[in-house]
């Protein structure tokens, strides 16, 4: 697979000197993340700023990794590079339309320990994780009603793009979806870690997978807030009797899987304590 580049990110690589594969697997820089090391392999993010030609500066993340890979139907055994999935899907979703963070390099190659890749993509500058935004209003006060309807109605559109497509995100955690408030009020809304997104023939399997994900892990969400959240999605004002069902439906996924958590913590912990 031929070295990918982004035509508007060549000149600022080069004049960071990580114009290439090699370059850019050398270069040191701290550990934005501490390195996951599985199945005899390893993978890593470091986060660079780099200066572009007309100075200040870029941020980048770059992600490397060495025989570290998922098994998949063409990959039982060795895997697929994880790096190599997630780029496959950055591109996917932007040929749907759908923004994610632009993709500056991918590359892989042999070696003698195995296979390589390398994936590097821009900082979400000016975004914030729901997990953290929410975090932020619980701890020193909600904005306006109307300005949280915003972030709510574009992580609410952000998703329906998805589903038509057939895009299910199968991990769309609150620490995943970022927002970002334009000067205007306009909010923009990214999704990150797009690795395990699949591609389903109905976007009724989609909506039941990532509706439940995030209904189940978004903390400081009233029930105001997550109808706003459905209506949105749905685009309706009054749900019809198959919104009033897929609701139902997620609400009640939601439920049993956190009946399972909970009983899956207790069993660890009388495991512990005998």
């Amino acid at each position: 697979m031929k070295d990918f580049i982004n035509e508007r990110w060549r000149p600022v690589l080069a004049r960071n000197g990580l114009a290439d594969f090699d370059a850019l697997w050398l270069h040191k820089a701290a550990w934005f993340e501490e390195p996951n090391a599985r199945r005899g392999g390893w993978s890593g993010v470091t986060r660079c700023e780099l200066a572009p030609h007309e100075g200040g500066a870029l941020a980048v993340f770059l992600k490397r990794q060495e025989n570290h890979g998922t098994p998949s139907l063409r990959h039982p055994l060795q895997g697929e590079p994880t790096f190599r999935r997630e780029f496959r899907c950055i591109m996917r979703y932007r040929a749907c339309g759908i923004p994610t963070p632009e993709p500056v390099f991918f590359g892989m190659r042999r070696s003698a320990g195995g296979h390589r890749a390398i994936l590097v993509t821009e900082e979400l500058t000016g975004f914030l994780s729901l997990e953290e935004r929410v975090g932020r209003w619980l701890a020193h006060g909600a904005p306006t009603r109307p300005i949280r309807i915003r972030h709510i109605e574009a992580v609410a559109a952000l998703l329906r793009t998805m589903h038509r497509h057939g895009i299910q995100h199968n991990c769309f955690f609150p620490k995943h979806v970022f927002t970002r408030a334009a000067s205007d009020g306009r909010v923009e809304a990214r999704v990150i870690d797009l690795e395990k997104s699949r591609w389903r023939p109905l976007k009724t399997l989609c909506a039941l997978r990532d509706l439940d994900t995030l209904n189940r892990y978004s903390q400081g969400w009233s029930r105001c807030d997550r109808m706003r959240f459905f209506k949105a999605y749905m685009q309706t004002d009054r749900l019809t009797p198959y919104a009033k069902w897929l609701w139902r439906a997620v609400a009640s996924r939601s439920l049993r899987k956190s009946r399972q958590t909970q009983q899956r913590a207790l069993a660890a912990r009388d495991g512990v304590a005998e």
